[in-house]
């Protein structure tokens, strides 16, 4: 009898144990209410990098396109490669946007390094970059694709997929969740932290009488805002997938992901992000 106790008490302790453990590695759920901050984004998820705790969330589990934060999966990918930065690249027709039919500065026969092509995708989402990019991966534009989503899966990002290495398809979707994922691992790559801060970035382009201009597509790091302490970011934009922003940052000296996704405004991601920065910011007043 004493011995059957005794089983049954160890038994209820392992279960215990085993919730107390569960618990602990399970973030906590959110501690602001998208809504109470008058968030504009339709998908939301703001998270604690150092303890993974969720802060603010809305809709994080819903698929939906990402337009040019796909873009940083393709930076991951030609990183991940080792293709010489240096070697020069000519935009061809084949790069030319041929779905939706977007502007790019780069005219046919410029010949640029992969390190710039790179820069522009990142800091201003140049969409003839990024398929420059591809073009001269080996293997091609298919042998592109298969690592962008293999590279997902490593990630676990299972509610991923892409189809092009720019953003353009409706059919590069994802979550805020994985998304997350995404942002976390590309932040392990300094060109990618770096080309994404970058404010502006000139490059001579072969027929230009003087050197292109080009500017980082978040108002955040232009100086818009000098509030910020910006590590990694880009932006995003289609009629299918609204307006989008993801970004790495520090508040204050706490190191946070912001993802929104899906907005309508055109400032409404800007807009939120500062939103979400206040609200941490008199969080922290009081928790000090």
């Amino acid at each position: 009898m004493l011995r059957s106790i005794i089983l049954l008490l160890a038994l209820a302790l392992t279960g215990i144990y085993s919730n107390v453990m569960a618990a602990a590695s399970t973030p906590r759920t959110a501690t602001a209410d998208a809504a109470t901050l008058k968030l504009r984004s339709s998908s939301i998820l703001v998270l604690d990098q150092p303890s993974g705790n969720i802060l603010v969330e809305r809709n994080s589990n819903a698929v939906t396109p990402i337009a040019s934060i796909t873009k940083l999966m393709t930076a991951m990918v030609v990183l991940d490669a080792q293709l010489p930065l240096d070697q020069s690249v000519t935009i061809e027709n084949a790069d030319i946007d041929r779905l939706k039919g977007t502007h790019s500065r780069l005219p046919m026969g410029s010949r640029l390094t992969r390190n710039e092509l790179l820069r522009l995708a990142l800091m201003s989402s140049e969409n003839r970059a990024a398929a420059a990019l591809v073009r001269t991966y080996p293997g091609g534009r298919s042998a592109f694709i298969t690592a962008m989503n293999d590279k997902a899966k490593a990630l676990a990002m299972s509610h991923t997929r892409f189809v092009d290495s720019a953003g353009l398809s409706k059919d590069n979707v994802s979550t805020a969740n994985d998304l997350v994922k995404m942002v976390t691992a590309a932040g392990e790559y300094r060109l990618i932290r770096e080309f994404t801060t970058t404010v502006n970035h000139s490059v001579g382009v072969q027929g230009q009488r003087a050197p292109l201009d080009f500017r980082n597509t978040n108002g955040l790091i232009r100086g818009q805002s000098k509030d910020w302490n910006i590590v990694l970011s880009k932006t995003g934009y289609t009629a299918e997938a609204g307006r989008c922003l993801v970004m790495q940052a520090k508040i204050g000296t706490h190191p946070i992901i912001i993802v929104l996704l899906d907005s309508w405004g055109r400032f409404s991601p800007l807009g939120d992000a500062n939103r979400i920065r206040r609200w941490m910011e008199s969080r922290n007043r009081r928790a000090s």
